[in-house]
């Protein structure tokens, strides 16, 4: 099998997983009708592949208390990028950030108490020698919130007939 190729029993285990996180191997194995070993070596080899990275709880911003999420596109100056990461990733409220092409350099979804809090994350993000410039925009709602196991369901299923 392909390294990167997910078979039926991957896709069904991921599914299992997402929908009952604390569900054990021995349950899994039953559940999926095939051996305890099977369920573990599967686990182990998707684990090893970054596929699977955890098993924490998923966390929503907004019932923390922070119910603003916002999308900041930064400039980078020139040979900047290894320290505006660094101040970045000190950031709290910047849950995210992503190297792009296009307008600017980098994306960073961040979050915030309020708008007016907002401002103050904005400040301090942007608040760095390597930041050239910065595009904010304001999420309204989240209609597909983050999601992966479309993509697990499309790996996993059979090849289409021809």
């Amino acid at each position: 099998m392909d390294d990167t190729a997910l078979d039926r029993l991957d896709g069904r285990l991921i599914r299992l997983l997402a929908e009952e996180p604390r569900i054990g191997v021995l349950e899994c194995s039953r559940r999926l009708g095939v051996a305890r070993g099977t369920v573990q070596a599967r686990l182990d080899r998707l684990r090893s592949r970054g596929v699977i990275r955890g098993f924490g709880p998923e966390l929503e911003p907004a019932a923390l208390g922070y119910p603003v999420t916002a999308f900041a596109t930064l400039e980078i100056s020139q040979g900047q990028g290894r320290s505006v990461r660094a101040h970045l990733a000190s950031v709290p409220e910047v849950l995210e950030m992503h190297t792009i092409t296009g307008q600017g350099d980098m994306l960073c979804r961040i979050v915030a108490r309020s708008n007016a809090d907002l401002q103050r994350v904005i400040d301090r993000v942007v608040g760095f020698e390597g930041i050239v410039r910065a595009s904010t925009a304001i999420a309204l709602e989240n209609p597909v919130p983050y999601r992966v196991l479309p993509l697990v369901d499309q790996a996993s299923a059979p090849p289409e007939p021809r």
